[in-house]
């Protein structure tokens, strides 16, 4: 086997526990999902929501353990 391939699945054993532990205790994280940069539209029968700003934080956080974990 190759450590390359090791470090690999664990960086995304990593990832995979971070994305659960998001989706576990995303409700409880009080300034996820209402950033100022998120969108959110109201009208009579329609809504529409997109995170924009929750997003970009999210993708600089992994990209930041990412990096710490390939060095």
């Amino acid at each position: 086997m190759n450590p390359e391939f090791g470090k690999i699945l664990i960086v995304l054993g990593v990832v995979f526990c971070l994305v659960g532990l998001i989706i576990l205790f995303g409700v409880n994280i009080p300034f996820l999902g209402k950033l100022p940069g998120d969108i959110h539209i109201k009208r009579d029968n329609f809504q529409f929501y997109f995170p924009l700003a929750t997003c970009i934080l999210l993708s600089i956080l992994f990209t930041l353990v990412l990096r710490l974990f390939r060095k």
